[in-house]
């Protein structure tokens, strides 16, 4: 698929525009209206915020929801190598990322409605999403929350179908706050008066706290989990329990015990939107649901074919404490299964927690090669993440890029009878340069 044509729309937008975020609606609420509201001509929308899962949510939703016959769109972000993957168009086979033309001609037609007034490029790329999930015909919208929720852009959505909020933890401090109730605060301004809320687990109690107080303050139907829905494993299966009863389902393919409750709140959430939802569709969906860059298994490619013979390579956008957590917990289940010496290639950029991010793995990992962020502005120089890692108890070294570590890790490494087990992570950045260099883009 050429990239050209949006490409170029887009680097004009970057051009014009300023970088980054300034979370306010006037701007965006200005355009859509320009642009005829189309808004407010969607199919019934599943709106996800939250700091941890948002995309795992996401990508559960849509798998349900197409398992059992619907049409759906879907919007997430961000994207790892193309901005195509931002808008999952409807489909009778599934649905398809957009095409480069519809995109490039949707994102000109947004453009030229907003007369060089000033606005993000993300603002813009959001009214491009209401566009095309108006003008093509679907059962259902998935629109991922960008950053925040109570001036993202995508937050002009009056009456979701359900707002459903994953794991909030602190991450965009600058931007959301610097206690978690705060951040659960913003999270919540998603949660419209009268609209059904769905709580995904969350990893304080002051969050969920803030979440339940707001629904209810605004006359929600709220279903939290824990209390009204849950997942465990039983028998290496994954039960699903709400108040309809029991689902004996398969566990997700995506790994992680994370990720149980993720498909959980997901299931609960697609429910409440008003979807017909049975076993048998939940059963296909937890093994055909598929999430790139969230604990991805490379197994080919131009990149892994440089590892040392053998190796399992494991590749991970996680970037915060919270995420660091999940992310080595499903390592752990990995050595569980198969113990293996464990290396982790690590990018981060500088709005991060990098020390809290490694401290996760304290204890696990054998050595961390740390490497430069190359599609960021932001990116920590590799020197000074070393530093990062080695302050939370990691032998650590920078290098200059992925592949010079695998081949590093390669020529280094003389055990014949067991090979590595090499986690790539730290950043969505990174997680995409890696995507784009295997040769194995998101499709």
């Amino acid at each position: 698929m050429t990239t050209l044509l949006a490409d170029r729309e887009i680097d004009r937008l970057m051009a014009l525009h300023p970088k980054g975020y300034d979370l306010s609606l006037d701007r965006v609420t200005r355009l859509l209206d320009r642009l005829g509201n189309p808004q407010r001509r969607l199919p019934p929308v599943i709106h996800i915020a939250g700091t941890n899962g948002k995309g795992s949510a996401a990508a559960f939703s849509r798998a349900l929801l197409e398992e059992a016959g619907y049409r759906v769109h879907v919007h997430t972000s961000p994207h790892l190598v193309h901005w195509h993957e931002r808008y999952r168009l409807a489909g009778k086979d599934g649905g398809r990322l957009v095409d480069d033309e519809l995109l490039a001609r949707t994102i000109a037609r947004v453009a030229d409605a907003n007369r060089g007034e000033t606005i993000t490029v993300f603002e813009i790329l959001t009214a491009v999403t209401f566009l095309l999930f108006s003008e093509h015909p679907a059962d259902a919208a998935i629109i991922e929350v960008g950053l925040g929720g109570r001036f993202d852009a995508t937050n002009v959505i009056e009456s979701p179908a359900v707002s459903l909020i994953m794991p909030v933890s602190l991450d965009h401090e600058a931007y959301l706050g610097d206690r978690v109730e705060l951040i659960a605060a913003e999270k919540a301004g998603i949660i419209k008066p009268g609209c059904p809320v769905v709580v995904g687990a969350q990893e304080t109690e002051a969050a969920q706290t803030v979440l339940i107080e707001t629904a209810d303050r605004l006359d929600c139907p709220v279903f939290v989990y824990g209390q009204d829905f849950l997942a465990y494993e039983e028998n290496g299966r994954m039960v699903y329990q709400d108040e309809d009863g029991l689902m004996d389902l398969p566990s997700p393919v995506l790994p992680g015990r994370h990720q149980y409750a993720n498909a959980a709140a997901s299931i609960a959430a697609v429910r409440t939107a008003g979807f017909e939802i049975g076993p048998e569709a939940a059963e296909r969906a937890m093994r055909s649901v598929s999430w790139p860059g969230r604990m991805q298994r490379l197994q080919k490619g131009k990149l892994a074919d440089l590892a040392p013979a053998g190796a399992e390579i494991w590749l991970d956008g996680g970037h915060n404490p919270g995420a660091g957590i999940v992310v080595a917990e499903a390592i752990v289940e990995q050595e569980e299964k198969q113990p293996r010496p464990l290396f982790l290639i690590c990018g981060m950029i500088n709005t991060k927690d990098q020390t809290g991010y490694f401290r996760a793995f304290e204890g696990m990992v054998r050595h961390v090669y740390t490497v430069p962020v190359s599609l960021s502005d932001a990116g920590v120089p590799n020197v000074e993440l070393a530093i990062r890692a080695e302050e939370a108890g990691l032998s650590a070294e920078p290098v200059a890029s992925v592949a010079n570590a695998l081949m590093l890790l390669r020529d280094t490494w003389d055990d014949e009878e067991i090979a590595p087990r090499i986690l790539i992570g730290g950043s969505l950045y990174l997680a995409g340069s890696v995507l784009a260099e295997n040769g194995t883009p998101p499709q």
